[in-house]
């Protein structure tokens, strides 16, 4: 269906996906195909890989089994993938290995037993949840409280069948398998997730934050059931970047353990071939504000400084080390005090959440200095909330930044606290939590994302599906519009390639969500847009539009 597109030093192999009406980008001196069908003999290839075994995929024993392969073939020959009427997602458009050709996938509603998890869907009103639409916001709170149309979670056992077959499953959940600009390409990143439950929140999140070119260490509580083990070494064996931590720790909520898991996982990031450059830990719970690049262009900017919340300790929280605690099943208090610890400044407060540098990891294992800390801190409650805010003070530590009193905070997650939050015009820091408060925190609802994604957080905390669906499909269809379209930065092409673009419809393209069409050229959420092609020599393609622009939030 098209011609040479991508130029050599383009990344290996390149794809995305496009919802909400049939469009066709074409390359080449004509429409060579009036239809916009693929080619039912074209073989649909994941972006990147070409087949178990490559560098987006692991061959597991048993995997590729002769009746995968047989329903493979039947999902790609089926009649109905060619079908012009109900269309939903028009979208992969992958560049095959030998000959660069691109191919269209045409996916059905009803063809996938995905299809609910697609990231765009036909009906989706997130861009009107997102502006703080009333109606919508509304419909979708009362959406996660009726029963029959809660959220269906994706168990266990779904994800052990999904995985038997992974450049399937790497495909049907729409990971982005190639790096989309030599600036991400070049500044790889370091993940420690550290999880125990919600194995499709883990599974969201691994995929919102997924890039080839980095490295993702997955640590699982070990008291965490042995299926929910096995669902989470399944999905890490699909991908060539992500494996589970070889050390596992009993995780005691404001425990040492909390600590010692990121530890872990640090120390074996650091075995890694990959040379990433920033280590990023995130809980279960988190889900990301910004899209990689984004995260790579800010970390950039910071000429080697950490991202740590660092804040002088009030003295409710100097219990917490001052004084023995004794772990358990829970963290104890005693009486016992303990001696101060022998480091040069004093003990600050902050997030468990941090980036840091390369170098700054590589320091806390050959520092004599931060290893006694490291010990001293295993008694204490907490550990996780003043380790790394010490450690981001400590003169020649790589990274660290010395306290300067009414410095702008840095904040490590953009949180609803439920002390804080409530009627802003009387002094709150934010309107109350639309979903459910845990543990202090917001599990944040639908209601709540219009607050959210106007954070300068890179992650927000907490999101869980059981509560709350609507909040998550609605972040993950923002930041995937983010990442291949303006405000992201996008998809970044060298030359200037012939692009065409056409809609099957006499109306042209006229939907809410974002479509990429040319690298400047983006038709925004949240405005009627009609495609047309124009400026033909110059292989660009502009939107025309009867509303203004949605103006992206500044960091």
């Amino acid at each position: 269906m098209a011609g040479s597109f991508l130029k050599e030093h383009l990344s290996p192999g390149w794809g995305r996906f496009i919802g909400l009406g049939w469009l066709c980008v074409l390359s080449g001196s004509r429409f060579s195909d009036p239809d916009c069908s693929p080619s039912r003999s074209s073989r649909l290839l994941h972006p990147g890989n070409t087949g178990p075994g490559t560098a987006g995929e692991k061959q597991r024993p048993g995997k590729e089994t002769p009746g995968a392969r047989q329903a493979d073939r039947q999902e790609q020959e089926e009649p109905g993938l060619r079908e012009r009427n109900n269309g939903t997602l028009a979208g992969f458009i992958q560049r095959r290995r030998g000959g660069g050709q691109l191919t269209l996938r045409l996916v059905k509603p009803g063809a996938s037993p995905m299809q609910e998890h697609l990231l765009v869907e036909e009906n989706s009103t997130c861009w009107q949840i997102i502006q703080g639409d009333r109606q919508e916001v509304e419909r979708a709170l009362l959406n996660s409280i009726t029963v029959s149309l809660k959220h269906q979670a994706i168990t266990e056992g779904d994800y052990l069948n999904m995985t038997r077959n992974c450049r399937s499953f790497v495909r049907a959940r729409k990971y982005i398998t190639v790096p989309l600009s030599p600036e991400e390409e070049h500044f790889p990143l370091a993940y420690s997730m550290v999880i125990h439950q919600s194995i499709e929140m883990f599974e969201r999140l691994l995929r919102s934050i997924y890039a080839p070119q980095n490295v993702y260490c997955i640590h699982v509580d070990r008291k965490s059931p042995g299926q929910f083990h096995a669902a989470v070494r399944a999905i890490a064996s699909c991908f060539h970047n992500v494996f589970v931590a070889a050390k596992l720790e009993w995780v005691t909520y404001a425990g040492w353990s909390r600590v010692q898991a990121d530890l872990n996982c640090m120390k074996e990031l650091l075995e890694s071939p990959v040379p990433w450059r920033y280590f990023i830990n995130v809980c279960g719970q988190d889900f990301p504000l910004k899209t990689n690049r984004e995260i790579v262009r800010s970390l950039r900017a910071l000429n080697g400084s950490n991202v740590i919340e660092s804040d002088p300790a009030p003295g409710f929280k100097k219990k917490r080390w001052q004084y023995h605690h004794d772990t358990l099943e829970q963290v104890v208090l005693t009486a016992q005090l303990k001696d101060q610890p022998n480091i040069s400044t004093s003990i600050f407060v902050g997030s468990a959440y941090f980036m840091a540098t390369r170098e700054f990891v590589s320091n806390v294992f050959d520092s004599a200095e931060i290893q006694a800390f490291l010990n001293w801190s295993e008694d204490t409650y907490s550990p996780d909330e003043h380790v790394w805010a010490t450690l981001h003070r400590m003169p020649n530590v790589p990274g660290s930044i010395p306290y300067t009193q009414g410095a702008t905070r840095t904040l490590g997650r953009a949180v609803k606290w439920s002390f804080e939050a409530g009627d802003i015009a009387r002094g709150a820091l934010y309107p109350p939590c639309t979903g459910r408060y845990r543990h202090l925190v917001c599990v944040y609802g639908a209601g709540d994302l219009q607050w959210v994604v106007r954070q300068r957080c890179y992650f927000a905390n907490k999101f869980d599906p059981n509560m709350d669906n609507t909040a998550i499909q609605c972040m993950e269809e923002y930041l995937r519009n983010r990442t291949l379209g303006k405000t992201g930065a996008g998809l970044e092409l060298w030359g200037r390639p012939k692009i065409w673009a056409t809609s099957l419809s006499k109306e042209g393209i006229s939907r809410r969500n974002s479509i990429l069409l040319h690298p400047k050229v983006i038709c925004p959420c949240g405005t009627a847009v009609s495609v047309k092609l124009r400026d033909m020599k110059m292989g660009t393609v502009k939107c025309s539009q009867s509303e203004p622009q949605h103006e992206e939030h500044k960091d």
